[in-house]
């Protein structure tokens, strides 16, 4: 059973293949953004646990996302999630209630689909994806070992029906021949409305574990999302961008590693019900505001 404890201790583990960053020597309270609006000009989302928890809005997400765009900053949505391309991201975050443009959402798809070569590639995704956003060769990875061999390079967009037995038949064939396996979404777990669900990025680490060395990761805490954010601010310095989630090795590391300001959320995501500074302490990773709730 996942826990939060037992999600830390993963990210602690796994700690030399992420970024290295300095991170704030203090942290000071707040009791919401509107606080620190004067100090920031773009303020950047993490998406499970800080606007949503799975299907479900967290209460005053989309009054705050109002307040801070009447005060004139810039909003992001930064989100690891991969499982469904751009339209579906803007629809997601719509039907939530959330006033967003396509332009202000980031994803890690985007930035792992930028990273495809041409060639045949195994896509191990959710079975609604349509794959229709990726512009080369696919072939759906699922129970028959053989397609394993077949393709040139696998995309992990979603863990979604994905098993240990999958899991197994992917190590294998890694083993045989080596390939480029793109970690399309790097979170180890996600918050839903029942618990944590395991994400593409704990598959990946398991792949390292056993000595895969051609693993690639994207998304928070990696840059490439990173360089698409400050692409789309291209006249906001980073020490002006705040980065609003509720982890420390993913939105706090990578955003710190950028020079970005920082914002942990405690309520409802990974620490819900947990000391934080505890957390911090033991992580050394201290981000310069804290606060329950956007």
């Amino acid at each position: 059973m996942l826990t939060t404890p037992s999600i830390f201790d993963r990210y602690e583990e796994v700690r030399g293949r992420l970024p290295t960053a300095t991170t704030a020597t203090s942290t000071r309270e707040i009791s919401a953004l509107t606080d620190i609006s004067d100090e920031v000009s773009a303020f950047v989302f993490d998406a499970f646990g800080v606007l949503n928890v799975g299907e479900t809005l967290i209460e005053g997400a989309d009054r705050r996302l109002d307040d801070l765009r009447s005060v004139g900053c810039h909003l992001r949505i930064l989100t690891n999630a991969a499982s469904y391309d751009r339209k579906g991201a803007v629809e997601k975050f719509r039907r939530l209630g959330l006033s967003i443009e396509a332009e202000e959402i980031i994803t890690s798809r985007d930035a792992a689909l930028a990273a495809l070569t041409p060639g045949l590639w195994g896509a191990i995704a959710a079975p609604e994806d349509t794959l229709e956003d990726i512009g080369v060769d696919l072939l759906r990875i699922g129970q028959n070992a053989e397609n394993f061999d077949a393709v040139e390079g696998f995309v992990f967009l979603s863990s979604s029906g994905w098993t240990m037995e999958k899991q197994e038949n992917l190590l294998l064939s890694l083993k045989r021949s080596s390939r480029p396996v793109i970690i399309a979404n790097a979170d180890l777990a996600a918050p839903r409305d029942h618990g944590f669900s395991l994400e593409p990025g704990h598959f990946g680490h398991l792949l390292m574990d056993e000595g895969i060395d051609t693993v690639r990761f994207f998304g928070k805490p990696f840059a490439e999302v990173y360089d698409l954010v400050e692409q789309s601010l291209p006249h906001v310095g980073p020490d002006r961008i705040a980065m609003c989630g509720d982890t420390l090795h993913t939105d706090i590391m990578g955003a710190a590693a950028r020079q970005w300001r920082t914002v942990l959320v405690t309520q409802d995501g990974l620490f819900s019900g947990h000391d934080t500074l505890e957390y911090c302490r033991r992580s050394g990773l201290h981000p310069d505001w804290r606060l329950a709730r956007i």
